[in-house]
Parts: C-alpha cells; sequence; structure tokens
C-alpha cells in the first residue's frame, strides 16, 4: 500500500489555534489519504488483456488484467496427459490380467478337462485289460501317467486364471498410488500458475491507477492495476497540544472541502502520540502552541467516494 499526500506542508504551517479544550467552532487544517492497494501477479509476461479503465469500480472478484500464458496452459496439458496415463496403469494393476487374456486361458482349460476326461476312460480301460492279461504292465502304467498328466494340467490352468483375476502385488499397486498422487500434484500446480496469469480485484473498490498498456511486459511482483478501497480513504489533521487532549477515539467530527456540497461526517480512528513538529528552540510556555499532533478520522462509508488523496480539507467537531 502507497499514501498520497501532496499537500502537507502547507497543512502544517497552517495552523493557529489557541485556547484550552477542544474548540468546536475553530476547524483544524488537514487532507484527505488513501491507501492503496497494488494487484500484481507472482507471474511474469506479457501484459495480454487489461480489463479496466481508470476511474471504474469494481466489486471483488472482477477481472482486472491477463498475461500471456501459452507456455503454462502447454504444461497444464502436459501435465494432464501424466496423470491420465498414471491413473490407467493404476486401474490396470488392480482389475488384473485383461478379459481377452483370461478368455485364452478359459478355451485351454476347456481343452485341458476334454482331454483329462479322455486320459481317464483310457486308464479305466487299460485296467480292465490289465486285468485280464490282455495288456502289459507298462502300458497300464503309460495310461495311468496320462491320466495323471491331463488332471495336473487341469489344475494348472484352472490355477492360472485364478491368478489372472487378481490384482497386482501389494507393493506395485502401493508404488503405483504414488505415481497417481505425484501426477495430481503436478496438475495442481500447473492449473495455479495459470490461474496467475488471469488476475481479479482482491477487494472492491475505485481503479485508481493502471500502470501497464496492453502488449508491455510484467515483471513478477510488479503492479498493474492500483485499487483505492472506499474504507482505505481517511482525512489526516493536525491539533495543537493545547487541544490535543480533549480529543479521544471514535469522536465524531465534521470533514469541510472545496466543492463538497455539505459537511462529512466522520470519526477519529487514531491520534497520534508523537509531536509532529517542534521548533528549533528549548521548550517554554511560549513556544508549546507550535506543538502539534496528527489526528486520523475516518469518514462515512456512503461519503468516502466524495473525497480525494490529496484533498485539502478543515476538521471540526460536530
Amino acid at each position: 500500500m502507497k499514501r498520497i499526500c501532496s499537500h502537507c506542508g502547507c497543512f502544517v504551517a497552517a495552523l493557529f489555534l489557541v485556547g484550552c479544550g477542544f474548540n468546536k467552532s475553530a476547524s483544524f487544517q488537514g487532507y484527505v489519504e488513501g491507501e492503496f492497494v497494488n494487484v500484481a501477479t507472482s507471474a511474469s509476461g506479457q501484459l495480454e488483456q487489461l480489463q479496466v479503465v481508470r476511474g471504474a469500480q469494481v466489486a471483488a472478484g472482477d477481472p482486472l488484467f491477463v498475461l500471456e500464458s501459452g507456455n503454462e496452459s502447454a504444461a497444464l496439458g502436459e501435465a494432464m496427459s501424466r496423470l491420465f496415463g498414471a491413473e490407467a496403469q493404476l486401474s490396470d494393476l488392480l482389475s488384473g490380467k485383461r478379459s481377452e487374456e483370461i478368455d485364452v486361458l478359459e478355451s485351454q482349460l476347456a481343452k485341458a478337462r476334454s482331454d483329462a476326461s479322455f486320459a481317464d476312460s483310457e486308464w479305466k480301460r487299460a485296467e480292465t485289460q490289465f486285468a485280464s492279461t490282455d495288456i502289459s504292465q507298462s502300458e497300464l502304467d503309460r495310461a495311468r501317467a496320462n491320466q495323471a498328466g491331463a488332471q495336473a494340467r487341469v489344475q494348472e490352468l484352472s490355477h492360472q486364471i485364478a491368478v489372472a483375476n487378481l490384482p497386482a502385488r501389494e507393493d506395485h499397486i502401493r508404488a503405483q498410488r504414488e505415481q497417481v498422487a505425484a501426477a495430481r500434484a503436478a496438475v495442481a500446480r500447473a492449473e495455479w500458475l495459470v490461474r496467475q496469469k488471469e488476475v481479479a480485484a482482491p477487494v472492491a473498490g475505485l481503479v485508481f491507477d493502471t500502470l501497464y498498456r496492453t502488449g508491455e511486459w510484467v515483471g513478477a511482483g510488479r503492479p498493474v492495476v492500483r485499487l483505492l478501497p472506499p474504507e482505505n480513504v481517511k482525512v489526516r489533521f493536525f491539533v495543537p497540544e493545547e487541544q490535543v487532549g480533549a480529543l479521544q477515539i471514535g469522536q465524531e467530527v465534521v470533514v469541510l472541502c472545496d466543492g463538497c456540497p455539505e459537511e462529512i461526517a466522520a470519526r477519529i480512528s487514531y491520534i497520534s502520540t508523537e509531536v509532529e513538529y517542534t521548533p528549533p528552540v528549548i521548550y517554554s510556555s511560549e513556544t508549546r502552541s507550535k506543538l502539534i499532533f496528527l489526528v486520523e478520522a475516518q469518514p462515512v462509508r456512503a461519503e468516502k467516494p466524495t473525497l480525494h488523496p490529496g484533498q485539502p480539507v478543515r476538521v471540526r467537531s460536530r
């Protein structure tokens, strides 16, 4: 925030008030001060759009200006692609093998069961033939081995299908979840960088000044728009030492200015505890009247637009 005081010097020299206590009929010289909100962004870039003009009134959230954001938008697109890829890989790990791969295993299992059924029939026939001495022991053993092998193949394929339906190992899944989290953080950062290129009004107020033109390069942290919220307008005036003791915070005063249609109500919001001006001599009863104190008053909200920073005013008690 910055303060404007273009008339301070003449006001201090213009105080010629006497008497004890706060003289209600006397007025004190002062000036209007504005505490500005300088709106900037942490990003740098070329000013692409200036969406306000000096003298305009804006509400909080209204757009103020836009900086060129091609690089940031491209970075956001890349981060989004990485996130989609990481999420797809995690989904694949959680779902197990593809349905096409499981279909192949199911077909192999069906064939293995058919082979096992045939081998079982052959073995039973071989046992009958061996009992009637139609075949040798070696032929019986061969039939039994074929039947056992066919059954083992059925069990093997059944287990493969069960494993194919399982998700990946927990440590692999955990690692991929971390990859997804990192990708989401990268997207959030890229989105934040893009938002830094489009700046809205943080508060409602008057657009007091615009500091750049469209097409100019704006450095990071450099103000582009200067706002003056109504609540940041106040009156500063100076009271002699012998009368400042009669003032208190919250006391009502009246502000008068050249060209103002009527008196402006205000309340004292600050009384300085330090002398604002002392002559270069030793204090004495003759020089004490030259001591003055800074006092600040806050105009009521509805009447603040009447006052302008730097404007000379007079203040008196209500």
